[in-house]
Parts: C-alpha cells; sequence; structure tokens
C-alpha cells in the first residue's frame, strides 16, 4: 500500500539563521527560506504547499555588520536590514556567470517567470491566462506560503495563528530540472501512477445504461480498440429529483432505470480490464432521497423525519467520517475504483481562506490511497502543492484549432510549477463543428500526453468511437489508441522516474537545452520522457498538398523520426509536413523505446512480448520499470553502439514477469555491413531498414549479451518514394512534378534542385521539399 506524503515540518537547526523577528533557513546553496513575524512566532508545522523542510545541512557563511544581515552561498548573496520585508531592506544579488541574467532581485520586484498553469479551462476558446512558475530565464523565483493553512499531523488544515511574512527563494539559474526536484523534496513529490491509468480513458458526458455501456465496450473489443478506464459521468445517479430538493447534480444514488444491477456491471467491466471512476458533484451535500441519508442522519444526529439534509462541509470531521464512511465506501465496495471530482461552486468554505478544493482532494486522494494499493482522483488544479493529488482535469474544452493549438504549450508549462499529469478532454468536450483532421490531430496529441482521456459533451452529433468517422480517420485513431497502450512500458518508466528523480513526462524543451534561445521559441514543442520529443501539429492542412506543416527545433545532436526512422541532423530550425495519419515524433540518437508488441490489450498487464526500439548513433542506458503490489523488477538495456554491443541485464523480481516472456529488439535505421560478418542472432529487413534480434528465454538469465555486427546506420537516406507522395497531391505541371523528381532519384549535385525548388510559387511545396533535401543530406 501506498504511504502517504511525508509531513517533516522543521528544518535542520544548522541551516537557520534567526533574531527576535525574522528567520532565514537556507534548505539548498539554491534556495532560502525568509520569514518575518512580528510576534516572533514562527512557523515549523507543514503547510498546504510545503510539507518538508528537513534538508540537509548546507555550507553558507552569514555575518552581520552595522546592522545588516548577510548570508552568503555559491549561488546567491542576500541583504537584511531588520524588520518587515520591504524593497528597502531586502535584496538578494545572483551569483550567475550569464551576462543575460538580472544579477539583483528585490523584495517586491515583478516575478517574469516562465509561467506555469491555471486552474481550470471551462469555456476557454483557445488561451488563457497563467499563474507564475518556478522558472525563469532570469533565473529567480519567489514562492509566497504566508496565507497557507497548516497540514497537522493527522493530516488535518487549521489556520496559522501568525500573520507574518513567508516565502521560499529559488535561485537555481537556468538548471530548471535541480529547481523541480527541490521543490519536489520541499512539496511533495507526485506519486506514482497505478498502471492502469496510463492507458486510454473513455469519458463522455451521456446518459449510458448499463446495457448500452456494454455493447460499447463490446464494440471497442471487436474494433481491437483498447482501453483501460471507464469514465461514468453524472447520470449514473438521479438527476431527476422533487423540486423541493434542488439540484439534481449532486447524487450518490444509482440510478437503477439505467443501471438496474451496479455491483454486477461494475464487476463486468473490471473482468473486461476496465478500472471504473464515477462523477461527483459534491456541493448539495446530502439529501433526504439519498441513498446512504439515513446512515448519514444517524451519525450526525439530524431529524430525519423532517428531512434534515446534511451540508456539503468538508471542514467538519463528523461529516468527513459520513462522507467517506457512510456514502463513498458502500459506493466503493460495489466496484468502484477512484473518483472524478467535479466541483465548480467556487472558492469559499466555512473557514475563511480555506478553498474546498483544497479539501477535496487531499481528503478524497488520501482516503483513496488507504483503500486502494495506490492513490488516485480525477480533480481540478489548486496551486503549488497540488501535484501530491493526481491526475488533474482541465476543465470543460471548447472544441476548435485554438484550443488545440494551446494545449499542448500549457501541459508543458504546467511542469514550471510541478505539475506534470494534466488529463484534458482530448477531442474537446463542447460547442465547435464536426472537423474530422481536427478530432484526430486532438487523439494523436493525446497518444502523447499525460493521461489520454477521450472526452464530449452530451450532444448526440459528438462524441468520439472512431468508426464514427470515415475510414482513413478511423483506422488511424485506432492505430494511436493502440500505440498509447503500446507505449506503457515506457510511460510507467518515465512515471517511476517522475516520482522518484523528478523527472516529468512532458517538459519544455528549455528544460534540457537552458542556454539554447531557440528552446524557448517552440512552446509546443516538448519532450516526451528521455527518448523522445513530439512537435505537435495543431493547424488544419493545406487543401492542395494535403499535408500539414509545423516549424521543428531540433536540438544539436541525430535524431530519428520515430516512426520512419529518417534522420534528421540536430541545430537547426526545420519546416516539417506530415499526412493527416502521421505525427512528429523524434527519437535521439542512441534512443531506446521499450513497448509492448501487442497494442489492443488492456495495458494494465506486464507484457508477455516486448518490443524494444532502438535507434543509432550514440552510446545511450534506458532502465525499464515494473511493478506488481510492490514487487519490482529492473531491466536494464545499454548500448555500446561503437562496440556494436547491446547488454540487457536483470534486478528485482523476476517472478512477476509473465511466463514465456519474449523480448524483441528493433534496431532502426541501418542497413547491412558489407565489411563485416553478420551476426548469426540478426535478421535484418531492408525494406524497414530495421535489424531484429530475439530473446526467448528471458527468464532464466539475468544477463543477455547481444551482438549486432554486421548492421550499421543507414548512410544515404533514399526518400524517393515519400518524394513521389508530396509531388503526385501536389497541384502543379506534370511536367515540372516529373523533373524534380527526377532530380531526387539521381540526387548528384542538390544545387540545380534547390534552384528549381526556390521558383515553385507553392512555397509549402517547396518547403515540404527542402525538407526532402535536408533528410538525404542528414
Amino acid at each position: 500500500m501506498a504511504e502517504k506524503f511525508l509531513l517533516q515540518g522543521e528544518a535542520n537547526p544548522e541551516n537557520v539563521i534567526q533574531g527576535r523577528y525574522y528567520r532565514f533557513t537556507v534548505l539548498t546553496e539554491r534556495l532560502i527560506r525568509m520569514e518575518y513575524s512580528a510576534n516572533g512566532t514562527f512557523e515549523d508545522q507543514s503547510t498546504q504547499v510545503v510539507t518538508r523542510r528537513d534538508f540537509p545541512a548546507v555550507t553558507f557563511l552569514a555575518t552581520e555588520e552595522k546592522g545588516i544581515l548577510e548570508i552568503s552561498t555559491n549561488y546567491f548573496h542576500l541583504y537584511y536590514k531588520k524588520g518587515p520585508f520591504t524593497p528597502q531592506n531586502l535584496s538578494i544579488d545572483l551569483k550567475f556567470d550569464y551576462a543575460s541574467y538580472h544579477d539583483q532581485w528585490t523584495f517586491g520586484d515583478e516575478l517574469t517567470t516562465l509561467k506555469g498553469t491555471a486552474r481550470t479551462l471551462d469555456k476557454v476558446n483557445g488561451a488563457t491566462k497563467l499563474s507564475e512558475g518556478l522558472m525563469a530565464k532570469n533565473g529567480y523565483s519567489l514562492l509566497d506560503d504566508s496565507a497557507s493553512f497548516l497540514i497537522d499531523e493527522n493530516y488535518n488544515f487549521k489556520k496559522r495563528e501568525d500573520n507574518g511574512q513567508d516565502f521560499y527563494f529559488f535561485a537555481y539559474g537556468r538548471d530548471y530540472l535541480a529547481s523541480l526536484k527541490d521543490f519536489f523534496y520541499l512539496s511533495g513529490s507526485p506519486p506514482l501512477l497505478p498502471r492502469f491509468a496510463l492507458g486510454n480513458w473513455w469519458s463522455r458526458y451521456w446518459q449510458y445504461s448499463s446495457k448500452e455501456y456494454q455493447e460499447l465496450i463490446r464494440r471497442f473489443a471487436v474494433e481491437k480498440i483498447p482501453f483501460s478506464v471507464a469514465v461514468i459521468d453524472m447520470d449514473w445517479h438521479l438527476t431527476t429529483i422533487p423540486d423541493r430538493f434542488g439540484s439534481g447534480w449532486t447524487g450518490y444514488t444509482w440510478n437503477l432505470e439505467l443501471f438496474p444491477q451496479p455491483k454486477e456491471f461494475l464487476s463486468w467491466l473490471h473482468q473486461k480490464g476496465l478500472k471504473t471512476t464515477l462523477n461527483v458533484h459534491p456541493a448539495e451535500g446530502i439529501r433526504a432521497y439519498e441513498e446512504p441519508y439515513l446512515r448519514v442522519a444517524k451519525r450526525l444526529g439530524l431529524n430525519s423525519a423532517e428531512e434534515e439534509p446534511a451540508p456539503f462541509d468538508l471542514t467538519d470531521s463528523l461529516f468527513r467520517e459520513a462522507y467517506f464512511e457512510d456514502v463513498h465506501h458502500p459506493l466503493e465496495a460495489t466496484g468502484v475504483d477512484f473518483w472524478w471530482i467535479d466541483w465548480q461552486q467556487g472558492v469559499n468554505s466555512r473557514i475563511l481562506g480555506l478553498d474546498p478544493m483544497w479539501l477535496l482532494n487531499h481528503y478524497h486522494y488520501l482516503d483513496n490511497q488507504k483503500n486502494h494499493s495506490e492513490g488516485l482522483i480525477l480533480s481540478r488544479f489548486i496551486g503549488p502543492g497540488s501535484q501530491r493529488y493526481p491526475i488533474g482535469f482541465s476543465g470543460d474544452t471548447v472544441i476548435s484549432w485554438e484550443s488545440l493549438d494551446f494545449q499542448p504549450y500549457f501541459t508543458a508549462t504546467a511542469t514550471n510549477i510541478g505539475y506534470t499529469w494534466w488529463s484534458h478532454d482530448i477531442g474537446g468536450h463542447y460547442h465547435g463543428v464536426h472537423d474530422e483532421e481536427l478530432t484526430l490531430r486532438w487523439m494523436q496529441l493525446g497518444t502523447f500526453s499525460p493521461i489520454n482521456r477521450l472526452h464530449s459533451s452530451d450532444n448526440p452529433f459528438n462524441s468520439k468511437e472512431p468508426w464514427r468517422f470515415n475510414d482513413m480517420i478511423f483506422n488511424s485513431m485506432r492505430y494511436f489508441l493502440q500505440l498509447r497502450h503500446r507505449l506503457v512500458p515506457y510511460l510507467y518508466t518515465i512515471n517511476y522516474l517522475t516520482h522518484t528523480e523528478g523527472l516529468p513526462l512532458v517538459m519544455p524543451m528549455y528544460y534540457l537545452n537552458s542556454m539554447d534561445e531557440l528552446a524557448y521559441e517552440v512552446p509546443n514543442q516538448f519532450y516526451f520522457g528521455t527518448e523522445l520529443f513530439v512537435a505537435p501539429i495543431t493547424t488544419k492542412s493545406d487543401s492542395d498538398l494535403k499535408l500539414s506543416q509545423v516549424v521543428v527545433w531540433f536540438p544539436v545532436g541525430k535524431w530519428y523520426d520515430f516512426f520512419t526512422g529518417v534522420r534528421y541532423q540536430g541545430g537547426t530550425m526545420l519546416k516539417i509536413f506530415r499526412s493527416q495519419t502521421d505525427y512528429p515524433v523524434f527519437a535521439k540518437a542512441g534512443g531506446i523505446v521499450p513497448m509492448n508488441q501487442d497494442g489492443s490489450k488492456n495495458g494494465e498487464d506486464l507484457p508477455t512480448n516486448l518490443e524494444v526500439h532502438i535507434f543509432p548513433g550514440s552510446d545511450n542506458e534506458f532502465t525499464l520499470y515494473e511493478e506488481i503490489e510492490n514487487a519490482c523488477l529492473e531491466t536494464t538495456f545499454k548500448l555500446d553502439w561503437k562496440q556494436q554491443q547491446l547488454t540487457i541485464s536483470l534486478r528485482g523480481e523476476l517472478e512477476i514477469v509473465p511466463k514465456n516472456r519474449q523480448i524483441t529488439c528493433l534496431f532502426r535505421n541501418v542497413e547491412l555491413d558489407s565489411s563485416q560478418k553478420l551476426a548469426s542472432s540478426i535478421e535484418v529487413d531492408v525494406k524497414s531498414k530495421t535489424a531484429i534480434v530475439e530473446w526467448t528465454n528471458f527468464a532464466i538469465a539475468t544477463t543477455k549479451v547481444i551482438d549486432f555486427r554486421g548492421i550499421r546506420e543507414v548512410q544515404c537516406q533514399q526518400i524517393v518514394e515519400e518524394v513521389f507522395s508530396k509531388l503526385d497531391q501536389a497541384n502543379i505541371s506534370y511536367s515540372l512534378k516529373r523533373e524534380i523528381y527526377q532530380h531526387f532519384i539521381t540526387f548528384q549535385e542538390s544545387l540545380p534542385l534547390i534552384g528549381m525548388i526556390n521558383n515553385l510559387t507553392n512555397r509549402m511545396l517547396a518547403d515540404c521539399l527542402f525538407e526532402m533535401i535536408y533528410t538525404m543530406e542528414s
């Protein structure tokens, strides 16, 4: 069973510099807590935002002369003249070597961070304003914890007794990952998500019956479209109620007309490999028509004869007991796995300043964690510290290209405030028009999102079943939904690294290229774990070429199209072009991506057939992490490209692996090397430029060395078939098409070809052909 997040509020006394009314705590060489209290009372308990301050001892220098306190580390130099913090008495010099950084911060300065995230995208068409984050090009940021409520030893909230100032100053320069890792130590790491959460989720605001839902799941199975989570929106409960009880949005009583046998229905979903979450709007509390009302009334001492309601109030410990033990736990006993907390009723609770969303996320997550092997909720972002309560529901998204275009940036930038597990309405929730290309592009993005939850409104014409679309779109949707489940081994490993190392699945390109200004100019582009980056297509395709374009920044090094293996030389910005069914995902040189071989399964089970995609050009190491009921296995793939060896070593509990596991290693973008003898264990598929090595006796060995001598990276990339396809769609003369195509076939000298392309009036076609030249020369 997963443990609660740690509460270690008291700091190491060696890190503390304290006067009568002030206290400074040097948490790391780059992070300092700054407190001022007019009555000399300082807080050592954990707060909503800050749960741990027990950092190791830090080397620093503290001196006081002429009434000015100075605190210095290798990264900052603080100056403080006693009194409440003001621009006149508190400043910090930054010790960075980069001329572009501001060299001083003064209390009260406006922050210029790279932004964080927002509470919701409800009713937003396109972009919305984001909060400040922790990452900044000028190297510093500030976290104000002055108004946070405390968390006591029983994990309950209580108000601070002192109204002093309580700030955390981050001076990490552009070492964004170090800043994030220390923030997670300070505020709590994202917990390890259960494996099923990384598969596809089916979600629709629709008045399903159990029969209709079962028919839907059977159809998905027939079409080999995998899902691992079934989301039942609010119509699972009674929504048409007597007027005297008010709104039907809140409800805890199964609608037996739609679901005559709820327990049997949820059991059937489990048998089909689906976990289930139910939607709840808890604002109206528990009313007399509800099935659990008499239990609640007895516990709370309500007058049931007068139908006295139990108002929603999670600040009341007795109501919390009733809310969970009398209402939610009996529903969980029927088979509910976790809850979708759909709170839209404001920010005020019965305790001034304490947002009900904090209470809902906190208590629901802890309760789910206590009653299941791993905690999980689906709820809304509520500020720094929200990363402890995954997963985030970003709200009812407007269906538009503008909304799609904002979503990649919104998702990646949330990492700047530690929020790594957003779940969006993939495909959009409401409004908009029928646009099959938009739906497909959104679903492709969902495959490479933290959570892939398809969703739509209760409009009968608006739903995401792939068979509702034309054959080309349908087949592509199925391919990408299967791909998501094939990627689960890779996703779960990064999930583990997020929890243990603070390494997010989705992060902006500047995280690993902080000093390259071009990394800041591609806000929609993002790393997807340690091996891949994605450049989402968020605009409609050209009607003439039937291609979409996106400007891609390739960091220095070699990169490979994840799907085709085509090589791109890094250190450049390049317009690239893809058909509707293709998507721009790139693997680094030496990239190692373990996947399920079969994408039609639900994804929760560990794969019997593991497929490992390996890209050429560099040494690399990737450790696959797998876990079942706290038993774990680490499988490390160590690639020595120069020596042409792949070493696979195992550590941990081998018994959790399915019997007869087979590992198939696919070496991508390679060809036969005539100067060497091909190892007997290797098969080479010339057409796909892939070398294949299988290991079938996985469970009886702890180390396996694969010799892949006899292959080499493709020397000259021939892509004439792709050139033909693109020219074939173009609205230009047949003779010009043939002339250009002949130059690509021979490609003895690129200058004449470049001259011809420059003379094209269709600039999109010209840019597309330049991409072809670039890949042939890479």
